[in-house]
This record gives C-alpha cells, structure tokens and sequence, in this order.
C-alpha cells in the first residue's frame, strides 16, 4: 500500500545556529511542546493592531493554515502554490507545490524555502478544501530536522539548513475536506495519523522515512495524536477516533486500552492533566474524561464523565481545575474538570468563526478567529473579556493557532506571519 522514496540530499549552503536559544523556550508542534496548548512564557502583550506592537511582519510565499513552529532561532511554516489558491483555479492539480519555509525569529527574514511535489493524485480544488487549503498540518521539529504531513502528498523531512532528507507516501484516499493531522515527534519516530489517507497511524524512522510499526483501522480521525503520560513514569500514544479513543505503546503501536469515545468524526487534540485525559469532537459537540494506563476495554473502569457540550474542530486548554475552549461556532466554554458542568457558556464578539484552537499563556487565553481578530479573555473561571485585537490591514482568514515564546505570540494568516510582543 506504501512507496517510499530514497533519501535524497540538497546541496543549500545556510548556516544556522541553534545554539543562543534554549530547548525550553521552543514550540516544537502543534499546541506546544506538551501539545496542550499552553506555555510557561510571561510579559506577553494583551493588546495588538497593525501598528501596535508588531515586532515585525514577513509576506509569506503561499497560502497555509499550519501554525508555525519554533526551534533554536527558527520559525517553521508550510504552505503551498502554484495550484488551489481560489475556489475558481482550473489549472492543473500536479502543478501543486507543497512547501516548508524556515524564518529567522530574531528579524523575520526567510532563511530557506523549500518545495516538493505531490506523491499522489491531488485532490481537486473545492470551496470546502480552499478554505484551509492543502497545507493544514503544523509542522514538527527538533534537533534533527522539520517534519511535515501533507496528506495524500505524503510526509516531508527537511534538516535544520533545508537539505531534504527523505519524503514518504502514506496513503492515497481522501476526503471531502482533505488533511488535517499533524504530525507528532516521539523518541526516533515522527508519528502520523493517516486515518484519512489510509485508515493507519504510522511511525517512521526520522533518519530514514522507513516504516517503524503502523496501527491500522483508524476510523475517521481527523485528530493529532497524543503522548500522554501514565503511572510508573511510562508513556502512551492516544488517539481519537470516532466511537472509539485508543491507547497504543508508542515504541511498538501495540494496542494497549480502548474507551467508548464520540459517536461522530473527530478532530480537537486530546488534552492531559495529572493521569486525566479530555477529548471532545464531534458535530454534536461532546466531551468525555478517561483516565490511561488500562488494558483491554476500559469504558467501565477509567471513563470518568461524559458531557454533551464540547467542539467539532477545536482544542481546549486546562488551568487550574477547569477545560477552557472555544467552539468554531463562536462560543466560549469554561467546564468544571472535576464533573464536566458547564460554569460558562459565552459567544464571542460578533459572530466569531474559528479554526484556530485556544492558547493558554501569561494567565490569559487567546482566542484567534477567523475573521474578527484575536479575543483576549481572562485566564479564570467567569467570562471576562480584555480585549479584541484585529490586523485591519491583512483581509486575509487567521486560521492558524498561535505560537508563543520568551515574551512573544507567532500568528499566521494566509499572507503573513507575525511577531507581537510588548514593545516599550
């Protein structure tokens, strides 16, 4: 069902150095580190406008909705060109260019830039698929490299100087809205959710591209998978899928546990605090909490609540006790952790639209939008707005969630990358 192809090596003379910024200060994958959302930096703006601390802006090459990625002194982003730009495109599907762009942090400017081609029959542009576009998973990176999924195009291996170091296919099958998983690094193993492509999570070598081991029967997962962490200072890769949330041995993909999970496709990333898992998703909206570490079906023994009231596309974070989102119907949830209960259920300004997930930094929660601006809320259980920040200059969506690091937010729209921070 697989091709892979040989490893390939670009002569691209950049010198980077990675040294100067600590491991600590990255967000290395979609949602940070831990992939919950939430970072440890202070002193972050709560205000912003297209003249109000922006540290810099770069014009990005091509259209995405990855967020971007931080390592040493760069930023990662993928994109794409040459095909799907608009609903109405009637080029040539093949002519599509999926690309991983490295960015300075300190100044903005683009380091490297590099393409690749599809590995598979592309999708065909559609209002649904230009609305995020052919580069919707956030790339990860590490000592060793950036590694990016672009679904039936395949994975994409870069070293930190934009050498190729390999491109693997992972399956062909598609959706009426594409890809979206991101990829997840694990030990030697960057790990995929191909559920889309080929119904399998797969784990490849990051030297090599090769097939480390691969879960299959991986139903209708939308959804970023997760390392989560189990008593005995043991680990576990969870993923859910719909009617099911799964346990697997990340180092074999052995599967460990299984949970009665949502009836319904699932994409929001799965959330962990002390030995407790939150997953919601669904078109309904649900939410459930089960605990990991079991063995066999653990529906009876480790579910711990379930909740009608949750997000079909976004993430939540959790803060002391509680799961705070915000629904891509322009709702914002506070739940009690503990019971599920509802201690807030507030809509955003306006109408609001959301793809990006919420992030949790500096005792605030940054709410980005698609069309009205980023909401600043108060990082406590009652609804407490402190401000609405908008680039009136950039008409493009912001579909990307945001990075942060050392004092600093990373915000993506279609044309643009932006650092804020407070600026004296």
């Amino acid at each position: 069902m697989q091709r892979f192809l040989p490893l390939l090596i670009l002569s691209v003379g950049f010198g980077i150095s990675v040294s100067h910024v600590s491991q600590a200060a990255d967000w290395s994958q979609f949602r940070g580190p831990s992939g919950n959302g939430v970072s440890e930096s202070t002193g972050l703006p709560t205000e912003w406008s297209a003249e109000k601390n922006i540290l810099w802006k770069t014009k990005l090459p091509g259209h995405g909705s990855s967020s971007p990625v931080l390592f040493g002194d760069q930023i990662f982003l993928t994109a794409y060109t040459d095909y799907g730009l608009t609903a109405e495109d009637d080029g040539n599907p093949a002519d599509l260019r999926l690309h991983v762009i490295s960015i300075n942090r300190e100044d903005g400017k683009i380091m490297w830039d590099q393409s690749v081609a599809p590995l598979n029959q592309v999708q065909k542009i559609t209002k649904r698929i230009v609305d995020h576009g052919y580069a919707s998973g956030t790339p990860a990176c590490d000592e060793t490299g950036v590694y990016a999924f672009f679904g039936t195009s395949g994975v994409v291996a870069y070293d930190l100087k934009g050498n190729l170091k390999w491109q693997a296919d992972v399956g062909n099958k598609t959706a009426g809205f594409g890809s979206a998983s991101s990829p997840i690094l694990y030990k030697d193993f960057v790990i995929i959710n191909a559920s889309i492509e080929s119904e399998t999570v797969y784990a490849l070598e990051k030297a090599t591209g090769k097939v480390a081991w691969k879960a299959e029967n991986i139903v209708r997962a939308w959804t970023t998978p997760s390392i989560v962490d189990v008593p005995g200072g043991k680990q576990e890769l969870v993923v859910n899928q719909k009617n099911q949330i799964l346990g697997f041995d990340p180092d074999t993909g052995k599967q460990l546990w299984t949970c009665e999970g949502i009836q319904d496709y699932v994409v929001p990333v799965v959330v962990q605090n002390e030995g407790i898992l939150y997953c919601l998703g669904g078109r309904s909206n649900r939410s459930i909490a089960v605990r990991p570490g079991g063995r066999g079906d653990v529906t009876k023994t480790h579910k711990l609540w379930e909740v009608n009231v949750g997000a079909n596309v976004t993430s939540p974070v959790f803060h002391e006790g509680h799961l705070y989102w915000a629904s891509d119907r322009g709702i914002a949830f506070c739940l009690n952790a503990k019971n599920g209960e509802v201690v807030y259920k507030n809509r955003l300004p306006t109408k609001s639209r959301l793809y990006a997930s919420i992030v949790l930094a500096d005792d605030k929660l940054y709410v980005t939008t698609r069309d009205n601006g980023v909401v600043v809320l108060k990082a406590v259980p009652e609804y407490v707005e402190l401000a609405r920040n908008e680039i009136k200059s950039d008409e493009d969506l912001f579909n990307a969630s945001p990075a942060v690091s050392e004092g600093s937010i990373y915000l993506r729209t279609n044309g643009y990358l932006y650092r804020i921070a407070e600026q004296k």
